[in-house]
């Protein structure tokens, strides 16, 4: 739940062709075939499209539609945001009317915050503030935080202080949301929604999570390549998928103070970070299920990891344990 340039997922997609043409963000896009690819940046992470179409202008007019529907959202969830609707409850404590998505994602985590004890939590927010304050101190302590600074965040940390109804949404003083562990992976779906509206059977959305819509035209599946966590620009492995979702979640994305003991994936109990695994990856029907649930399996032991995989709709997870060593759930 790192800030803009430190997001969590470094994954590589494949198309399926080599040498494709790139669109800028606010260019249009480029086409190769009856592939038109568009790359740029979304909720402060590199995001693309692939769309498979036969009339290149209305693939352009689908992408720029796609974009146009990103950033709507974008400006309720984000974090970097100066006026986002997130920013103004942060501020402000209140959001009155909001948004029919805003208090859909909202419902969305809290209901991911019970499946997982809590380990899935919007509010921990703070916690991030206290880390980066803390290390940008020049005489920081590398041990991190002190405990009465600790314990006195954790104080405004937990999903139950949040209030959440259609007409209004309420953190109470000192408590601050973050959405940054759920909200890739639900604007990837919004896109591929309005895509699936339009008649597109075969495209690969990522809007900071993975997902495919059917597969390619030539019948072979999307492939998504899992970054190795120890080594910038190697591919660990890469996964095949077929109208799935996939998101990746890893300590590597951010780490605070010069050690790079302390990283971004929160756990809410305690204030301290995940170290179980270097890597997490899941695969679902949705990404905001992916999304949420690469967060939450990263503080959990696999026997955890297992119990929760069907109920949260996790079909397969990728496992890069701390030691390097690999591992495949399977429900």
């Amino acid at each position: 739940m790192a800030r803009a340039m430190s997001r969590r997922r470094f994954i590589s997609i494949s198309g399926a062709v080599a040498g494709l043409g790139v669109a800028g963000l606010g260019r249009k896009a480029t086409a190769k075939a009856d592939l038109a690819v568009w790359r740029g940046t979304m909720l402060g992470a590199v995001a693309t499209m692939k769309i498979y179409h036969p009339d290149r202008n209305e693939a352009e007019r689908l992408i720029s539609a796609a974009c146009a529907e990103a950033r709507r959202l974008e400006r309720l969830f984000s974090l970097y945001v100066e006026d986002s609707a997130l920013v103004r409850l942060n501020r402000t404590g209140i959001l009155v009317d909001p948004a029919v998505e805003f208090v859909e994602l909202m419902e969305t985590s809290l209901r991911h915050s019970e499946l997982t004890g809590g380990l899935f939590d919007p509010t921990v927010q703070p916690l991030w503030d206290l880390y980066a304050r803390h290390f940008s101190r020049p005489d920081a302590d590398r041990s991190g935080p002190d405990k009465a600074s600790m314990d006195a965040v954790l104080a405004h940390v937990g999903y139950r202080r949040l209030s959440v109804s259609r007409d209004r949404v309420v953190a109470p003083k000192g408590t601050a949301v973050t959405l940054n562990g759920i909200a890739q992976g639900y604007v990837t779906d919004k896109v591929v929604d309005l895509l699936r509206a339009q008649g597109i059977a075969h495209t690969l959305v990522d809007m900071g999570e993975s997902r495919a819509v059917g597969a390619r035209p030539d019948g072979l599946p999307w492939e998504v390549g899992i970054a190795d966590p120890d080594t910038p620009g190697r591919t660990q492995t890469v996964l095949s998928i077929e109208d799935r979702a996939v998101s990746t979640s890893g300590g590597y994305g951010f780490r605070f103070g010069p050690q790079g003991r302390f990283n971004h994936l929160f756990d809410p109990t305690n204030g301290g970070c995940g170290h179980l695994y270097s890597s997490v990856t899941t695969i679902a029907a949705t990404a905001t299920a992916a999304d949420a649930m690469s967060t939450a399996f990263s503080l959990m032991p696999v026997v955890q990891i297992r119990s929760l995989m069907q109920p949260a709709g996790i079909e397969r997870v990728h496992l890069i344990d701390a030691a390097g060593a690999v591992s495949e759930l399977v429900v």
